[in-house]
This record gives structure tokens, sequence and C-alpha cells, in this order.
């Protein structure tokens, strides 16, 4: 049986059987001895998304009292969520990240901590995943965004819109009123030239 270790764009963990292209972390919120999660879904604010490979390492998935390994489709995938580069595994990625994102949202020499602030409030909704109204058209939404509409998310990319699936992506147009999945920091670091790692099915 998968563990129920998948993310959505919406930031739902569940079970697939698809593992993704990036893993994460929000801090601990599994037990080890089940390797199940527990009733929190997070345990800090900083929501990471970090390589699946790196110096070699491996880890046992939510075998140990230490982080709960994630997994989330791509980069966009992971961003919709909420959750932003790692500065330990992915740290250059993690430094164009926030310069971009200071740039979007105009602001300068802002802390980690403070960044994760902002896109916590902008993430949850009362523990429940917050949506957010489109200020722009649906297509000029800058590559990287997502969307939901009608209890389906969609990835923007190229001025086209894909419906996002465990395995991957499929060219659909969006039926219905949309709402914005990613936060709209993150949006606005989209929009100053950071390019989110897409699922090759995106292409």
């Amino acid at each position: 049986m998968p563990l129920q270790n998948r993310v959505t764009p919406s930031g739902d963990i569940v079970a697939s059987e698809h593992r993704g292209t990036f893993t994460g972390n929000r801090g601990i919120i599994h037990d080890p001895a089940t390797r199940t999660l527990l009733n929190k879904r997070w345990s800090t604010p900083a929501w990471i998304t970090c390589l699946c490979e790196f110096r070699g390492w491996r880890r046992k998935v939510m075998s140990r009292r230490s982080w709960t390994e994630l997994f989330f489709l791509d980069e966009a995938t992971a961003f919709a969520a909420g959750h932003r580069p790692c500065f330990f595994c992915r740290r250059d990625d993690a430094k164009r990240f926030r310069a971009a994102w200071e740039e979007g949202n105009g602001v300068t020499g802002l802390s980690t901590k403070a960044m994760d602030t902002v896109l916590h409030v902008e993430r949850l909704d009362r523990g429940k995943k917050r949506l957010h109204p489109l200020s722009i058209p649906l297509h000029e939404l800058p590559d990287g965004a997502m969307v939901k509409a009608n209890c389906e998310s969609y990835l923007v990319a190229g001025g086209k819109t894909l419906r996002w699936s465990f395995a991957g992506y499929s060219r659909a147009d969006v039926a219905g009123p949309a709402m914005l999945l990613t936060p709209p920091s993150t949006v606005r670091a989209l929009g100053t030239g950071y390019r989110p790692v897409l699922h090759p099915s995106a292409s």
C-alpha cells in the first residue's frame, strides 16, 4: 500500500502510487512506528521543497522521528500547496526565489522567517487551503501558477492551461470560474522571472 505522503496542489496529503519529482516537508507530522500521518498536517510554518536525491543520502521514508518526507509532482505543485525552495539542498534555487519574491513583493533584506510568515497566512484559512480571487485574467498569469475550478487543479504554462493529476498534466481548458491556488506572493515572484521546474508532461 502506498504511504500517505503525496501532496496535491490544494495542499492535501494523500496516498498515491506516483512518487513525484520533488520531495519536501512541513516538519514532523507522522508516527514512525506505523508510518502513518498524525492528525496535524504541519508542525512548522517553514514548508519547503527539496531534491529527491542529494549527496547520495538515502532515507527510509517516514521511518524515524525526523521530518516527514512528502512528495510533489513538480515544483509548480509544491508552490500551489504553499511550499518554497529549501535553502539547504537547493540553495541556489532558494536564493533566486527569494530575490524574485522580494522584487515581486516590493521588499528588500527579507529574512526566510518573514517570508514563511507571509506564505503561511496566504496558504491557510483556519487550517484549510486558502483560495485567492484572480486579480488578472487567467491566461495572463505567469508560467507555473496554478488555479482551481470545478474541483480540478490547472497549471498555467505558455498561455495555456493544463489539468493536473498525480501522473502528470493533460491539455484542458478551464471550465467555470477559477480561484488562485498558488499564494499571491509566490505568483508575484513567478511574474518577476522565477521559473519553477515543471513535470515533463507540461511540455
